[in-house]
């Protein structure tokens, strides 16, 4: 028996990837269902678990790290490649950009006003 969670977490796969592949689905459900993903909104962890199902898997992020290129770079390389996917599946959004680590800025933090805070364009 399916816990609430799961259940909207199969949702919300639904409603982003309607044609997704059954065995890219299931890995993604599990992805996103893991102990890590649990502080975050159901929707997010799917967003999460699909870009990082497809870029491990359909993209040639990992070779490009193998060759040597830091994470930030092989992203950016493969970026086109994972839209590609999200638009065969369905996906009701792209994936706009990756960000850096010095944009992930947080509301309530007292050196920048919120103004000046700028959202992730991936971020639920």
């Amino acid at each position: 028996m399916a816990t609430e969670r799961q259940k909207a977490i199969a949702r919300h796969l639904t409603l982003l990837i309607p044609r997704v592949p059954f065995l890219d689905a299931e890995a993604i459900r599990t992805d996103a269902g893991s102990k890590h993903m649990r502080d975050l909104t159901p929707a997010a962890a799917i967003w999460l678990a699909t870009v990082a199902h497809i870029r491990h898997q359909h993209t040639d992020y990992d070779e490009l790290r193998d060759e040597g290129y830091e994470r930030d770079e092989a992203r950016f390389f493969v970026l086109e490649a994972v839209n590609e996917v999200l638009d065969r599946w369905g996906s009701t959004r792209p994936l706009l950009s990756e960000p850096d680590a010095d944009e992930e800025v947080s509301e309530g933090d007292d050196e920048e006003p919120a103004s000046a805070i700028r959202q992730r364009p991936d971020a639920d």
